[in-house]
């Protein structure tokens, strides 16, 4: 995601829970009281409502039916394939979506009920879910996404399943932003970056419109009067970096880039709305050389394909895995290099918990920097500026306590210049040996900051952990950190 306090013009998003309006009563009566070891949550610092505490979702399989773009109404089906870390008398998932119709525990009818006020679907098994375990469970719903808002926004920003009416002469549009835990109200998750997993997404439309989806496309079906479009995310991400978008789309293609392991081809297609101007496609221009660039600093690219799917609200551009969504006024080639960098670091190594998700935000902050050297510009000067927003504005260590700080100057700036004093303690060659050993190791993992401090040490020593750390921790600002060159 990307900050207006990188740079002039972009935009902040600083999400905090508000309740929308309640989701609509479920027909079952309410079971007896569950115990509180059931009713756990993964006690997220930030959002400590999130999740379930030792319930592993492997597997979304995911369809979704848009009849009439542009509007939020949608109907879905999901199978979930679960597994449990502890024995778990219900499976409670994060949900504040449509009304639920129909669910089926390994394809048997199962009874639930609906905790509006917890944003909860909760399911009853036959029997308890146990370690060793794994259970496929089935969630049918129809109707309109729940609501809830990001107050610190200019304007009320829904997250989640966005809406875009169609206009005089233009078609519908819908697509997800729903960073940090916007994706369950519009589907059925375990909704925290601790939990990742791969996705099957089928999305089903009228003709004429065009899905995109996370993931390598497969199979276009064509229906009676419809079309499902077929996506395959083979690799774990986290829930709300799943990318769903409807629109009259222009697909580009472009030739694979070699930059996956082992040289690996890399899938390029950008999508457009019909109609886009030049001046929004130029800033796509020099994808491929972005990640030649990065892949060369970061390690080989995690996925099998990259691109963007172009937006016209005015929103803060997002990094959904494999497929950015990315605003018209958001399309320049600064934010494109910001949200490429978070494919490395939020989508294939992601926060343990909302309070590290500066171990995102300056990643992908310093890969400006590192776009800007490669350009022949100067990276110093970069990170020059950085330090003097921080300075006039003031800054906090980088753990996150509350909300507020999830997307702030610190999350961003600090974060970025924390890589930067690691860099200037190390140097150039043993600065990248540690971003490469760094996505290896946490690839399709979840990390703490505690775990980053503790892997440096092991990289690269006693002196690059104490640079970082004291970045990481100092209650004032430290001062510029200044390679050697």
């Amino acid at each position: 995601m990307t900050n207006s306090t990188v740079l002039p013009g972009l935009l902040i998003l600083a999400a905090m829970l508000a309740g929308g309006p309640p989701a609509p009563a479920q027909p079952l009566p309410a079971p007896p009281p569950v115990s509180a070891g059931a009713a756990r949550t993964l006690n997220d610092p930030i959002f400590p409502s999130l999740g379930q505490l030792g319930l592993d979702v492997r597997h979304y399989d995911v369809a979704l039916t848009v009849a009439e773009p542009g509007t939020p109404e949608l109907s879905g089906a999901v199978t979930l394939t679960l597994a449990a870390t502890r024995p778990l008398a219900e499976v409670r998932l994060d949900f504040y979506g449509p009304t639920v119709t129909a669910v089926r525990w390994n394809g048997q009818a199962a009874p639930f009920r609906m905790e509006p006020d917890r944003q909860k679907l909760v399911v009853t098994p036959p029997a308890p879910l146990l370690p060793g375990q794994e259970a496929r469970l089935t969630v049918e719903y129809q109707g309109a996404p729940g609501v809830i808002l990001d107050p610190d926004f200019s304007t009320p920003l829904r997250l989640g399943w966005q809406a875009v009416p169609a206009g005089e002469g233009g078609a519908g549009a819908n697509f997800t932003l729903s960073e940090p835990q916007g994706t369950h109200t519009f589907l059925p998750t375990n909704d925290h970056p601790s939990d990742k997993a791969t996705f099957t997404t089928r999305v089903t439309v009228p003709p004429g419109f065009t899905a995109a989806a996370s993931g390598l496309e497969g199979a276009v079906v064509e229906g009676s009067g419809t079309r499902t479009f077929v996506f395959t995310q083979a690799e774990p991400i986290p829930t709300y970096a799943l990318a769903v978008h409807v629109n009259r789309f222009e697909r580009v293609m472009a030739p694979p880039v070699p930059v996956g392991a082992n040289g690996a081809p890399v899938v390029r297609r950008d999508y457009f709305p019909v109609g886009t101007a030049d001046s929004t496609r130029s800033a796509y221009a020099r994808t491929d050389e972005m990640l030649r660039v990065l892949s060369g600093w970061f390690g080989p690219y995690p996925f099998g394909a990259y691109g963007v799917a172009v937006v016209t609200p005015p929103l803060p551009a997002l990094e959904t895995a494999t497929l950015s969504t990315m605003p018209v006024r958001s399309s320049n080639e600064r934010v494109a290099v910001h949200e490429l960098a978070h494919q490395w670091f939020g989508d294939a190594v992601s926060p343990a918990t909302w309070a590290d998700v500066w171990l995102n935000e300056g990643f992908a902050t310093y890969a400006e920097l590192l776009w800007t050297e490669a350009q022949g510009g100067d990276g110093q000067a970069v990170a020059a500026r950085w330090y003097a927003i921080l300075a006039q504005g003031g800054t906090r260590p980088l753990v996150a306590t509350q909300a507020g700080q999830l997307f702030d100057r610190s999350a961003y700036q600090r974060g970025a210049l924390a890589l930067h004093a690691l860099r200037a303690a190390v140097g150039d060659a043993a600065f990248r040996a540690f971003l490469h050993a760094y996505t290896a190791r946490f690839s399709g993992k979840s990390l703490t900051t505690a775990d980053l401090l503790t892997f440096a040490h092991t990289q690269v020593g006693g002196a690059g952990e104490a640079a970082l750390r004291t970045w990481v921790e100092s209650p004032g600002l430290p001062p510029l950190p200044v390679p050697a060159h």
